[in-house]
């Protein structure tokens, strides 16, 4: 393949609070030397955060990034896992208190300059997946309002494992697919996001998981999974690449590379469209986070110099 620098076609990008878990739950005294680290790193041309309850704290990383030129997009995921609501719960209450969570998310996110917002569904019933599916799309659809009366950040939904780990309601790529559609009948700032880590839990392929959602594709994740219930960091740990007994390391990681230009998500364009490609990895236990941010770039470099 006839290629340039990586640069040319994404902004390589981190999670920072699953390289930093300390500061999943939006309230560490890490928070600010975290970001600072990551947008002091030139490797990285974009940096996703969540919730931060302290506002001065925020501030400072809402100027931190701007320094650094690099782009910032939200990740409300934690959001919801640190509190266990769901947007497509049955329980109209509980619904609505998810929705207005995400809204605050939504807000907050704009305060921050973040240039999208993401975020997940929930548990559901098998017996009642076509409720389930219905309360998803009612609160998918007042939070995509909201945001577009507020300005033009995207609001893109990840696709998780179903029946492993998080059993999320979206979920298998075909049911994703669905949704997407849908949601497309109704409003143009809905997009998908898809990950790496998520696809062995998905017991998919790179293309069984990438080609249904081609068309509402806005954002992507790179990580790994171990799918072995008997191992260690089994389910959604995002362990670093090359991790024992796990799925994906620089070969598995040059094919959805591969699979990404295939369908057209990695293209030549004007810099200020490159989408986000971002490392999704957790130090396991006491493993060092600087070490293994370090080994993500290893392999995407690796990974690229193979396409």
């Amino acid at each position: 393949m006839d290629k340039k620098s990586m640069l040319n076609y994404f902004k390589p990008g981190i999670i920072h609070f699953m390289a930093f878990p300390q500061t999943m739950k939006g309230d560490s005294e890490d928070i600010e030397e975290t970001v600072k680290a990551i947008v002091n790193d030139s490797y990285f041309h974009a940096v996703e955060i969540s919730w931060i309850k302290d506002k001065k704290t925020a501030q400072k990383v809402k100027e931190l990034v701007a320094q650094s030129g690099i782009t910032m997009a939200y990740a409300a995921q934690p959001r919801l896992l640190t509190t266990g609501q769901n947007l497509n719960s049955l329980n109209e209450e509980e619904r609505l208190q998810a929705l207005e969570n995400m809204k605050e998310g939504i807000d907050e996110a704009y305060e921050m300059n973040a240039c999208g917002f993401a975020f997940l569904s929930g548990k559901y019933d098998e017996k009642k997946l076509s409720e389930h599916m219905d309360a998803l799309k009612k609160s998918v659809l007042e939070m995509c309002r909201y945001a577009k009366s507020k300005g033009d950040m995207p609001i893109l939904l990840e696709v998780f494992d179903y029946d492993v780990d998080k059993k999320s309601l979206i979920g298998p790529a075909k049911r994703a697919a669905e949704f997407a559609c849908e949601m497309s009948n109704h409003t143009d700032n809905f997009g998908l996001l898809a990950d790496l880590s998520h696809i062995p839990l998905l017991h998919e392929t790179i293309e069984e998981s990438l080609l249904p959602i081609k068309d509402y594709l806005k954002h992507v994740h790179i990580g790994n999974a171990v799918i072995k219930p008997e191992c260690e960091a089994y389910g959604d740990a995002h362990p670093r690449f090359g991790f024992p007994n796990s799925e994906n390391s620089v070969y598995e990681l040059r094919a959805f590379l591969k699979c990404l230009f295939d369908i057209g998500f990695l293209k030549e364009c004007p810099i200020e469209d490159r989408p986000i490609v971002s490392f999704e990895v957790k130090p396991w236990k006491d493993e060092d986070p600087f070490a293994v941010i370090a080994s993500s770039k290893r392999t995407l470099d690796l990974a690229w110099s193979m396409l």
